[in-house]
């Protein structure tokens, strides 16, 4: 059964094509004109220019244009300081574009045209407007389009930009840069986030992102689009325990972890359990290691691995620290690092109430296959191996993706940074999704998206650069306390 979207607390990342299909919704079955969105598109990108300050629209011939001119004629019927200028002398509209030049015109409008633009831009301050290109963006990009870029990312400007539905130079679709791109201050981004403006690269070059609502007509509120769906996860709604909550409550974890000389990774992932909040967690290691563990993580009883989980286990967790071996368990369970051996993928995403957390050198070894670094290309590898399979995979990296669960969904977590790039934050995430799942068996998927979703906030809580993995214990319980009021 697919999960449902409210389950799983995220907005929709779209394609240029998924983007046009819910326009063609709108207009062809809700009736609504397809001017009327643009006229809701420029009243929400005015709203986000200072008043006071000069505006500098550059106007493109297609309908992102039309957005741009339409911006353009309600600024000056407020009073605003106001030009347009175009990439052509002789500019030749096209469909709803040819309406707003028209209307613009209308007004006493006129256009500007600049045979070396970087000339005329050093002398703006203000704002510029974006509206060169946007959905049906093809690239490379035609030549005239060129020294505009060049001189909006000029190192001299004094203007901020803001960019209609987004910069030019991206692709809609995807995350990758492949040429030149505007550098926004700001994107009003129309109706539904597209996927450049939450995939990386291409996400730096959106600056800050606001979501200006469009009529997209009846249905609109719901995940659009086909198979291979992404979304970005949103802030999890955590539910606070119950005042009479015991130990057995929040959850027993196994965790089969501590081979020989690597006891640290049993030790954060026990903490990552607890600090989730787990009631109980057994750390079943190599009997060399367990008094070093015990010594480390007194909140959790520690004890050689002789062959069988505790009767009360809940959840099991195996791999961190050496362990390749996964006991026999018919419950829920999580699969990382050493355990993920090598062909393996395809099995455990077979596997119910699974969820497997390689990087990307284990996600090559588990299903044969060399996955590449950019997003598009993670993404790519990431759909071919879950689709339609009740396992869940957590692809770790700078951009952590998660998929799986029969959902037909893939979620992009937009919190972290560099410094989670360090060994033992994985460990930590295993044991804080162990955790999740105690909360939440009946949706492992939610647990599991809450957990990756709370351990990058841990680290952003802390602030940019490096940290010592220990540190993100103490700020995910702060996060949690003060989402329960505590």
């Amino acid at each position: 059964m697919p999960t449902p979207l409210a389950s799983v607390p995220s907005l929709p990342l779209l394609t240029a094509e998924e983007m046009r299909g819910c326009e063609s919704l709108a207009i062809e079955a809700w009736g609504i004109a397809s001017a009327t969105l643009q006229e809701h598109a420029a009243i929400g990108a005015l709203a986000l220019l200072p008043p006071g300050e000069p505006i500098y629209v550059l106007a493109g011939l297609g309908n992102n244009g039309g957005d741009a001119l339409a911006l353009a004629r309600l600024a000056k019927l407020c009073g605003r300081d106001i030009e347009v200028w175009t990439t052509e002398p002789e500019p030749k509209w096209k469909g709803d574009a040819a309406l707003q030049a028209k209307l613009w015109q209308g007004l006493g409008g006129g256009f500007r045209h600049a045979a070396d633009p970087g000339k005329e831009a050093i002398t703006w301050d203000g704002w510029v407007v974006d509206g060169l290109l946007g959905l049906g963006t093809m690239l490379p990009l035609r030549e005239e389009i060129l020294p505009w870029i060049g001189a909006i990312n000029s190192s001299k400007r004094r203007f901020k930009v803001l960019a209609l539905d987004m910069p030019t130079g991206l692709d809609p679709s995807s995350g990758c840069v492949s040429g030149p791109v505007v550098r926004a201050d700001k994107t009003a981004c129309f109706g539904y986030l597209k996927r450049c403006h939450g995939l990386m690269p291409a996400r730096v070059a959106c600056g800050e992102i606001y979501l200006v609502p469009i009529p997209l007509g009846p249905g609109s509120d719901n995940f659009p689009g086909g198979p291979g769906r992404l979304g970005i996860l949103s802030e999890p709604a955590l539910v606070k325990p119950a005042w009479n909550t015991n130990k057995y409550d929040n959850g027993h974890i196994a965790i089969r972890a501590g081979a020989k000389g690597m006891s640290g990774a049993a030790v954060l992932a026990a903490m990552g359990a607890l600090r989730g909040g787990a009631g109980l967690v057994t750390v079943l290691a190599e009997a060399g290691t367990v008094d070093i563990i015990a010594s480390q993580v007194p909140e959790a009883m520690v004890k050689p691995w002789e062959g069988r989980l505790p009767e009360t286990t809940d959840v099991l967790l195996t791999g961190p620290g050496g362990i390749e071996d996964v006991p026999e368990w018919q419950g829920p369970l999580i699969v990382d690092a050493s355990a993920l051996k090598s062909g393996d993928g395809p099995k455990w995403m077979a596997r119910p109430n699974t969820v497997i957390t390689p990087h990307s050198g284990e996600f090559s070894r588990l299903f044969c296959s060399k996955v590449g670094d950019s997003s598009d290309e993670r993404l790519q590898a990431l759909s071919a191996v879950s689709e339609g399979l009740p396992g869940i995979i957590v692809l770790k990296g700078a951009q952590t993706l998660i998929a799986g669960g029969g959902s037909g969904f893939t979620y992009l977590n937009p919190t972290g940074h560099s410094g989670l790039s360090t060994g033992g934050t994985g460990d930590f995430l295993a044991g804080l999704i162990a955790a999740r799942v105690t909360k939440n068996l009946g949706n492992m998927l939610a647990a599991t998206t809450e957990a990756v979703w709370l351990h990058g906030s841990a680290a952003d809580r802390l602030g940019h650069g490096p940290l010592i993995v220990r540190e993100l214990g103490a700020s995910l319980a702060q996060i949690l306390r003060d989402k329960f009021g505590a």
